[in-house]
């Protein structure tokens, strides 16, 4: 007879090794994308997501069930990345809220768990599509349920999880008949069954390899870059410089004379500081929030309750302690003193905006946006990253361009934590991020900029010419690993052993006699000569159609089309 009762100890295991498993197999998940552009991120993704989760398990060391949940959907929620990220972050979310208060699980407790996570994912998602990871966690939680009814031993209910979901992922080609076509199982789904196999591993005592060292070298590249971003302000510009956690449990005694209401006390803190964030359930009190006076915060908690947690941490010591590790010392060995600058007030609106390489990055300042940050395909950032971003603007109401399909999930989960009023523009392309920032008006109320931006993404035709990583057939077009292929939004219309080929076959698709205005973007492996007689084709389809060209410097994609 295996495992009876699920403490902490064991799920933090289950979830170290979950974690583990997928490090070792991201690549491989990776390989599974559909696509043959060099965007096959899922496995990394998943992976930055995991590895966020993990790692805030790791520094907690407790035997309560609830609390080891509720750690790891705080740690993948705001580590989230690319849409595979976010659907994970929220199926554990989910899980943690159906067993928030208990120490222990049945094997009936983590069935209807798994169940709540599915439901809660399922939510999350605009429109699901069937044949994905949502998919094989739905029927791996149905298989749960009804193991759970026969069984109270975790080893034959992880087995039984394990084996569904091996099976809802051969099926996932039947749903998505672009799997099929490709020849390939859904990514997502390979991902989540590579955790649930890491979880087994666990109830069953087995070890599992050490992570390769690509992906450790991808986490190392994820650390930098969260690292650089402090770069972008001074120490003196922390207005509130302690991080203050704290968890108070209720006691009834307390709140007879003074009652909890959320809201008020939510209210009551913004006035401390910022980065709030205010939890609560029946039982517990759960307070994120930036302050000068963490003492404060304390005192405010008391009046409710026990404090169970506190965690204050000294936001400036942090802040000069990345800078003194990337910049150094100067050459006398001491650290350069800052100048202390004041405060600077809140702007009524800011963008931030998600773009690759120097030219697209200028363009995006040139247009007002507050901060751009570096990231779009093989780069998706996290939601903390967003969330970092947002914070920085010092803005009363930010407006978001993801300017890819796969990040605006974490955008948008970004958008739900932050401190301030947020709308996320959902733009898929850069093409369709510059629209909308020409659009913004600083003038109009919120409702009519998201309105006027919406409406000018979607005006934009957008294209972009970039290699394949991988032979394949798709959307009847025969593909060889390194040609250049056109894709009109996201249809790949052509490809060729030419770039400039490939960005006239990628012309005769987008544009027509009715567009007036042509913007080529040119990247990584185009060339001037290639750029004057591709404008010389497009004057050949459309001779009253005007040709405006940027060196936008981006990685991957030698063009990037806009037409309208």
């Amino acid at each position: 007879m295996g495992l009876q009762r699920l403490d902490g100890l064991v799920l933090a295991n289950m979830i170290a090794n979950g974690a583990a498993n997928l490090s070792q197999n991201a690549d491989y998940v990776d390989s599974l994308n559909v696509f043959p552009v060099p965007d096959g991120d899922t496995g990394t993704n998943m992976n930055l997501t995991m590895t966020s989760g993990s790692k805030e398990v790791a520094a907690l060391n407790s035997e309560n069930a609830s609390d080891v949940s509720a750690k790891f959907a705080r740690g993948l929620l705001m580590g989230a990345r690319g849409n595979s990220g976010v659907i994970l972050s929220q199926l554990f979310r989910g899980f943690g809220k159906s067993i928030e208060g208990k120490s222990e699980l049945s094997t009936l407790d983590f069935a209807e768990a798994l169940k709540r996570g599915v439901d809660t994912a399922y939510k999350a998602v605009m429109k699901p599509v069937e044949g994905t990871i949502l998919t094989v966690a739905r029927e791996a939680a149905d298989e749960a349920l009804v193991a759970a009814e026969s069984t109270s031993d975790f080893n034959e209910l992880m087995e039984r999880i394990v084996a569904e979901a091996k099976a809802s992922l051969d099926r996932t080609p039947d749903l998505l008949p672009v799997l099929k076509e490709v020849g390939v199982v859904d990514s997502g789904g390979q991902g989540l069954l590579v955790i649930y196999e890491g979880f087994l591993a666990t109830l069953e005592g087995k070890e599992l390899e050490k992570p390769h060292a690509p992906v450790m070298d991808a986490l190392i590249e994820a650390e930098h870059h969260a690292h650089a971003a402090q770069g972008f302000m001074s120490t003196e510009d922390i207005e509130f410089g302690y991080c203050t956690e704290i968890m108070v449990r209720f006691q009834d005694e307390k709140l007879k004379d003074a009652p909890f209401n959320e809201d008020a006390f939510r209210n009551e803190l913004s006035e401390l500081g910022d980065s709030l964030l205010v939890v609560a359930d029946e039982e517990l009190l759960k307070v994120h929030v930036h302050v000068e006076t963490p003492g404060d915060v304390i005192t405010k908690g008391q009046r409710f309750g026990e404090l169970v947690a506190v965690k204050i941490e000294n936001m400036r010591q942090q802040h000069s302690t990345i800078l003194e590790e990337e910049h150094g010392a100067n050459q006398h060995g001491v650290q350069p003193t800052a100048v202390a600058t004041a405060p600077k007030p809140k702007a009524p609106y800011a963008i931030v905006t998600v773009a690759m390489g120097e030219g697209v990055s200028d363009l995006f300042r040139s247009l007002g946006a507050a901060h751009v940050i570096e990231g779009g395909q093989t780069m998706n950032p996290s939601t903390e990253d967003i969330v970092k971003a947002v914070e920085a603007a010092n803005a009363d109401h930010v407006f978001i361009f993801p300017n890819n399909s796969n990040i605006i999930m974490a955008a948008e989960q970004a958008a739900s934590v932050a401190p301030c009023g947020v709308s996320v523009i959902p733009t898929k392309t850069v093409p369709q991020g510059l629209a909308a920032a020409i659009a913004f008006n600083p003038e109009a109320d919120v409702e009519t900029n998201e309105s006027g931006m919406k409406s000018a993404a979607s005006a934009v035709k957008s294209g972009q010419v970039t290699y394949a990583v991988r032979d394949t057939s798709i959307d009847g077009v025969e593909i060889r690993k390194d040609d250049h292929m056109a894709i009109a939004e996201k249809k790949i219309v052509a490809s060729s052993t030419s770039s400039l080929e490939a960005a006239k076959r990628l012309v005769d698709a987008l544009i027509d006699a009715n567009d007036e205005i042509i913007t080529i973007l040119t990247g990584e492996g185009s060339s001037a000569e290639d750029v004057a007689e591709l404008s010389a084709y497009i004057e050949s389809k459309n001779d009253e159609i005007e040709i405006e060209v940027h060196d936008g410097k981006q990685p991957l994609y030698s063009y990037i089309f806009s037409v309208e």
